[in-house]
Parts: structure tokens; sequence; C-alpha cells
């Protein structure tokens, strides 16, 4: 499928209040061959998400009526909302308003002002890896942690567990790896993308939404200064 083609299948939600801003995303994202929507508010935004679910959303914090933190909480609540990336643009530089977004589930932060370019290219990059995960791909079973990548289910202990795409493509990592120790630059890359420009930060806070959901924060075990390692991990066969 051609690539202007295989992108009119994904649409993106831009949600930002900026009518001006809005458009120049809407018009640099169509010429990429996109489907986009916009969607001014956070409950528009809540709605047309639960009515047309995206491929990607575009979220502006600085929002009326609803902030995109509690946007991106209420999205990440609702199981047809749950996969889809969430790229954030604002204009805090805050590391505390950046590890937030993280926590509430945004994949990625884009501070403005952004080059294009580059929010295109990490739209992109997104989209790649949310749809990186092939049916045929092995399902991961210890005993203990389940992961299905053909069906995006985890169960750990017996208890099913809801991951974002980001989250889901993180523990499979882990669990793909073996026993083998993944470096913090490895997992960036096969995670988040080759040459991710994004904070390091993520990591730690993807690690640390993984613990919370797992509800056995000993699975995922931290090599002070290398990586993480999955405890008890075999491949998958």
């Amino acid at each position: 499928m051609a690539t202007a083609e295989k992108n009119r299948t994904r649409p993106i939600l831009v949600v930002e209040d900026d009518e001006d801003i809005a458009d120049s995303l809407r018009y640099n994202l169509e010429r990429e061959g996109y489907r986009v929507r916009v969607a001014s508010t956070g409950e528009q935004a809540f709605n047309s998400v639960l009515a047309f679910p995206p491929s990607l959303i575009l979220l502006d914090l600085n929002l009326p009526q609803m902030s995109g933190f509690e946007l991106c909480r209420r999205l990440r609540s609702e199981p047809g909302a749950s996969r889809a990336p969430i790229l954030m643009l604002t204009a805090r530089a805050n590391e505390s308003d950046k590890v937030l977004g993280l926590e509430l589930g945004a994949d990625d932060y884009i501070t403005k002002p952004f080059s294009l370019r580059e929010l295109v290219a990490r739209v992109k990059a997104a989209l790649r890896r949310s749809e990186g995960f092939e049916a045929e791909q092995p399902a991961y079973d210890d005993g203990v942690l389940f992961i299905d990548p053909a069906t995006f289910s985890v169960r750990c202990e017996g208890r099913e567990v809801r991951l974002t795409r980001k989250e889901f493509a993180l523990l499979y990592e882990l669990a793909r790896s073996g026993e083998r120790v993944m470096t913090r630059e490895s997992l960036l890359d096969r995670v988040w993308g080759l040459a991710y420009h994004g904070e390091t930060r993520t990591l730690d806070v993807h690690v640390r939404r993984l613990r919370q959901k797992l509800g056995n924060p000993a699975i995922i075990e931290t090599l002070t200064g290398i990586g993480y390692r999955l405890r008890g991990a075999r491949k998958p066969d």
C-alpha cells in the first residue's frame, strides 16, 4: 500500500483551541495524506474519540472547560481510546508538567514552539510504533505474566491488565529479551524510535506506571545506571 493511501486509513484527532495552530497542523498532516479531525474543547474531543476512535491524538494542554491533563486521564480510562498514542503539545516546559502528562498516559510531549517537520516525524514514528506488533509474534507466558501481541492482552497472576500501546510495547521488549538486561538507550530506541529526541524521563515514568498496573513492582528489576530487566523472564517461544 502506498504511503499516502495508507495514511488515509489513519485518522488523527487534533485537540487545539487556537484556530491558527489547528489549521496549520491540519494542513501539514493532510499534506502527508492523513485524515484529520479538529476539536477545540476537551469535551468535544472526548465525544469525538468515543464516536470515531482515532489512530493518534495531538493534544494541547491549555483547553477551555477541561484541561488536556484531565482529558488524557479520561481517555486512558476508556477501553476504545486506551491504546491510541497521545502526543501532548504545550508551551509549558516545566519537568513536573511533563512527568504529570506521561504519568497520565501520554506517549510523548512536544514543547511549543516546535518545528512542523519534527512534529510530523514524531507523528509518523508514534504511528509506526503503535502498529509495530504483528499477530504472528509469539505470546509470552512464564506462569506469572502472560503477554499476547495478537490480542494486545496482558495478564499478571491471572488478573487482566489494561495497558496503553506504549506500555505494552515496553513490557513486551523486556519480556522478549529474556534475562538479558535492556539498557535505557536500547529501550528508548526500540519502543520510542531510533534517535528519540524526547525526555529520557519518559522511560522511567512508563516503567513506574507498568509496575503499578501489574500490581507487582518486583517483576521489573532496575539495574542502577544500566537499565531494566524483567525478573524471571524467559524468551517467547
